[in-house]
């Protein structure tokens, strides 16, 4: 029987809310059956996953990473190549050493400084082959120095393979034949320890040594040069073949190349005249960094009469018996313009042919020839002779120096040609600048009677002339003849007055070479041989009121010419008087063996 009333609503509601899971098709015991394998299935599908992705996916970046924590590559860097003289003599070595990285800088470092450091825990430290110059300040222009690349070579195609770190050819023959030099760094793969130590080397790239080169220099004469302008501030001198092998070539003043490659412990010699490299950098007076020989443009003096008669004999507006009378002073309105002589010593020469005035470098002769011939046409015998350009020699810095015209000038200051500038021109002075080497290649062209030959220190074997016919045979010849009579008696070249020096092995040809008379004071005189010299002096005078620059240029022997010698002082005085005696010693060491 059924209760009714308020129990019969209660049992009604909780009849209906209280049915079991049963009702619907599971219960609570399958529930918990499906959940723990359903569960095993992700985690295990998660692990299999990242297993997939550790080895498959990302292997190659684990395992590098890997090596990477138990290997170290260390960079073995080549040698650079030797630099030779002409005879085999190093004019470089590679010695051992070590470098070091220090906030992206590289520094070379000596043996006591890199054990110094490793002595103090220092374990960064790279084996390397450290740039010695044996000739040191008298070689540091032609052969340079080394340096850490800078971001703008790291800019330039040449250097698309260098790193930050490496070290390039700054200056010299070191810049100019960078990619001769430069060898290829080898590698070696070291495995290491948990601490860093080297445990073995697990292989290794050896590296390839940079190309040796031979320059045309003359190692011996190059420091008999330098140390014949011992005396010399600021100058230069070069000494080359006849065919535009350059066999010495000195820029004053100089510096310690090994100051920029030996590390800080480096002590230059007591002679030396920057003991640090901060000296050499910050000496902005005397620019000792400078290669006057090729990067210094000077007004040539009198040297530059010889383009000045070459213009007027090849263009035959002149001959040997064109003639003009001294007369000491010319007047231009109210300016003058005297000759050395009258100005020195009140005196007048007469009538002058080409051949007396290069002897005696009249200046009164080269103004009216000057005036004569014309400036355009003078400055196209000058570019001819390659003035107002690089000539081409294998070094950077070379300059071009001016070669001025009527056009030129009116552009360049505002004004015209006046006859006063023809005349400043016709004997070197006025807007004409020229570089040391420029004055050594017109006076070989007259030594080769025409010929010109692109200046090298490259050696090349068998060097073929880039121009020819310059100069045509008579008026080499008559030019020479000048330049002969200037080295003897009567002309001004008095250093070089019956030049002899002593060596039996010359061979006495009557010509070039020949006997000196007998000497009652020397009992060795049958070792001695007079050699005929052609030569040009030059003072130039310049726009302040310091002494002027001292020049002599010239050949030997003159009728079959080995040797040509071009010397520069700057502010020094007379040409015959400072340069002379300079080439003079130069001779003395170059026939002397």
């Amino acid at each position: 029987m059924v209760k009714t009333g308020v129990a019969f609503g209660d049992f009604i509601i909780k009849d209906s809310t209280r049915r079991k899971h049963s009702d619907y098709g599971y219960s609570e015991g399958t529930l918990r059956e499906i959940f723990l394998p359903l569960s095993l299935i992700v985690i295990f599908s998660f692990l299999l996953f990242k297993i997939f992705s550790l080895q498959v996916i990302h292997g190659s970046y684990y395992k590098n990473l890997s090596n990477t924590n138990r290997t170290k590559t260390v960079v073995v860097h080549a040698p650079r190549g030797v630099i030779f003289d002409r005879n085999g003599n190093s004019l470089v070595y590679n010695v051992p050493g070590f470098r070091e990285e220090v906030n992206g800088k590289t520094v070379q470092l000596g043996r006591d400084e890199a054990l110094s450091l490793i002595a103090k825990g220092t374990t960064n430290l790279e084996v390397d082959s450290l740039r010695e110059y044996p000739y040191k300040e008298a070689a540091a222009h032609v052969i340079g120095y080394i340096g850490q690349i800078s971001k703008d070579e790291l800019g330039e195609p040449q250097f698309s393979s260098y790193l930050a770190t490496d070290l390039v050819g700054k200056s010299g023959i070191e810049q100019e034949y960078e990619s001769k030099l430069k060898g290829v760094d080898g590698k070696k793969l070291i495995e290491v320890d948990a601490r860093g130590n080297d445990v073995r080397i697990l292989g290794q790239t050896d590296p390839v040594p940079g190309q040796n080169i031979t320059l045309s220099l003359d190692a011996g004469l190059q420091k008999a040069v330098y140390e014949a302008m011992s005396g010399v501030k600021k100058g230069a001198a070069i000494v080359s073949a006849p065919d535009g092998e350059v066999l010495a070539m000195v820029s004053k003043p100089s510096f310690d190349p090994n100051l920029f490659t030996l590390g800080p412990s480096y002590h230059v010699s007591s002679q030396s005249a920057y003991k640090n490299l901060t000296q050499v950098l910050m000496d902005g007076d005397n620019q000792p960094l400078l290669d006057r020989a090729i990067g210094g443009a000077y007004p040539p003096g009198s040297t530059f009469k010889l383009i000045v008669a070459a213009s007027g004999l090849d263009n035959h507006l002149i001959d040997t018996n064109f003639q003009v009378d001294d007369t000491g002073v010319l007047k231009v309105g109210e300016f003058s313009f005297a000759n050395w002589y009258y100005t020195g010593y009140g005196k007048t020469e007469g009538l002058v042919n080409v051949t007396t005035a290069i002897k005696r470098s009249n200046d009164i002769f080269f103004y009216k020839l000057a005036e004569k011939i014309g400036v355009d046409t003078i400055s196209k015998t000058a570019s001819l002779f390659g003035l107002g350009n690089p000539l081409g020699i294998d070094l950077a810095g070379e300059a071009s120096g001016v070669v001025p015209t009527k056009e030129w000038k009116q552009k360049a200051t505002g004004e015209p040609w006046y006859l006063g500038d023809t005349y400043h021109y016709g004997i070197g002075q006025g807007f004409l600048l020229t570089t040391p080497l420029q004055v050594n290649g017109w006076t070989q062209v007259v030594a080769n009677q025409g010929n010109f030959f692109r200046p090298a220190l490259l050696e090349i074997k068998n060097p073929k002339p880039e121009k020819t016919n310059l100069l045509t045979k008579d008026a080499a010849t008559i030019i020479r003849e000048g330049m002969i009579e200037a080295c003897n008696p009567g002309g001004v070249a008095w250093p070089l007055f019956n030049y002899s020096v002593k060596n039996p092995k010359l061979k006495i040809d009557g010509r070039n070479i020949t006997e000196v008379p007998q000497a009652t004071s020397s009992a060795d005189f049958k070792d001695y041989r007079h050699v005929v010299i052609a030569c040009k002096t030059g003072t130039a005078e310049t726009t302040t009121n310091q002494d002027p620059h001292s020049w002599i240029t010239l050949f030997a022997p003159a009728y079959n010419p080995q040797v040509v010698v071009t010397v520069l002082s700057e502010n020094s005085g007379e040409g015959s008087n400072v340069a002379g005696p300079i080439a003079k010693q130069i001779l003395d060491y170059y026939f002397s063996k």
